[in-house]
């Protein structure tokens, strides 16, 4: 690698840093006879910094000039930074290069915009295009779709990349207007819109079809910023569990706001909200896989999600009048509601009653979090039940955990 190269690669990986919506899965894009790399359905192989973002793949802007001067972006043309960017070929090579030394499992490329979105969308479509038919690549590529792109390139970015994703950036069409005046919520959803139907009519013809290309296999998803506009968890959640009902998103990010400007718009923070934004994944995790609905963890009466205690063991606390759930007769519904039970654990739960008397030494090898879930459930041999109360139960788990208040690398559910 060249200097020149070098110094670009330094610049525009360290900017795309701020993009949280990296992770892979969903894909199963098979290698085939003189081809390179391949996606399986679990996605790539990932590695994470110490606050939890996926820094696994070779992760990059094609540039980082930018028509837009939107305020909590460091690539903002106002901002005063050293700018770079890539030619198409100089991508296609590192990405090449990269996977042949085992850096790497796939591509993320997203872009500023410069000139504007079909002349930036064009060149990230070139890149992927050039990867999958020039390089025979078969490994994951994510590409990031540019607000106001044509149906046409994103509907070339969709043949050849295995997720597209167009970030809604805030929560609030409101915020976008005060913070990033350039952007709107149209210019999002109008890809978004034709993604989601070119999807469903892809995976139809290929029924039908099996000559049919792959279209995105692994779908689409969207990044919102945290903390740089007034919005609620509740307002939050509703609109994340809105997109995922309407356009059949995979996943919804969360990105803490990090400040990168003394821009008046924005909040003056300490550091960025990395508990609330682990709080969120959190509760989207509930509605994704456990069945809540996001007014049954925020509503009007709490609208955030509380910092101490993750949002599952708050909706329990909420709702004592619904346990303990006797696990030996309870449907799986209400075993994925008590707190210490995932989803493994509960299908486990669910085979095992049928020949087992259910029994604290037996939950704890389903891999139960007995600790944790025994305030909530009536099997043999627990005797805590409804001589606790809530504020009782908050008080034993905070001095289970005296480092809470401490840093520390933030879990999915303690």
């Amino acid at each position: 690698m060249n200097e020149r190269v070098q110094e670009k690669l330094k610049i525009l990986a360290d900017a795309a840093k701020y993009d949280v919506s990296c992770a892979s899965s969903g894909s199963d894009r098979k290698n085939k006879a003189g081809g390179m790399g391949n996606s399986t359905g679990m996605g790539i192989c990932h590695s994470y910094t110490e606050d939890g973002r996926c820094v696994s793949l070779l992760k990059v802007l094609l540039t980082n000039y930018c028509i837009y001067d939107c305020a909590y972006c460091v690539s903002r043309k106002s901002n005063d930074i050293k700018r770079a960017a890539f030619t198409v070929e100089e991508v296609v090579d590192l990405t090449m290069s990269f996977y042949r030394r085992n850096y790497i499992e796939g591509l993320f490329l997203s872009s500023g915009i410069f000139k504007n979105a079909d002349y930036t969308m064009e060149r990230l479509v070139r890149i992927a295009k050039d990867l999958r038919t020039l390089h025979n690549f078969n490994g994951y590529i994510h590409l990031k779709l540019i607000p106001g792109a044509s149906d046409e390139l994103v509907q070339q970015a969709g043949l050849y990349a295995d997720r597209l994703s167009a970030n809604l950036e805030l929560p609030s069409e409101a915020s976008l207007k005060i913070i990033a005046p350039e952007k709107s919520y149209d210019q999002v959803y109008l890809p978004m819109n034709y993604l989601k139907e070119a999807i469903v009519e892809y995976r139809r013809e290929k029924k039908q079809n099996r000559h049919t290309p792959i279209f995105a296999p692994a779908g689409q998803s969207t990044q919102m910023v945290i903390g740089a506009s007034p919005e609620t968890d509740l307002h939050i959640l509703k609109l994340s569990s809105e997109l995922y009902q309407n356009q059949n998103l995979k996943r919804v990010y969360y990105s803490g706001y990090i400040p990168v400007s003394n821009d008046t718009r924005l909040p003056t923070l300490v550091a960025p909200p990395l508990v609330r934004e682990n709080r969120l994944y959190q509760a989207d995790w509930l509605i994704r896989f456990y069945g809540f609905k996001y007014n049954e963890i925020v509503d009007d009466r709490n609208p955030h999600l509380d910092e101490q205690y993750d949002p599952k063991l708050v909706y329990a606390l909420r709702n004592m009048h619904l346990f303990p759930v006797t696990l030996q007769t309870a449907p799986y519904e209400m075993i994925l509601r008590v707190p210490g039970i995932g989803v493994k654990s509960a299908q486990k739960i669910v085979a095992a009653r049928r020949y087992h008397s259910l029994h604290l030494d037996l939950l704890k090898k389903l891999r139960v979090a007995v600790n944790r879930a025994k305030y909530f459930i009536n099997v043999p041999g627990n005797h805590l039940l409804k001589q606790y109360y809530p504020e009782m139960i908050r008080k034993e788990l905070a001095g289970a955990n005296p480092t809470d208040h401490q840093p520390q690398q933030l879990m999915l559910f303690a």
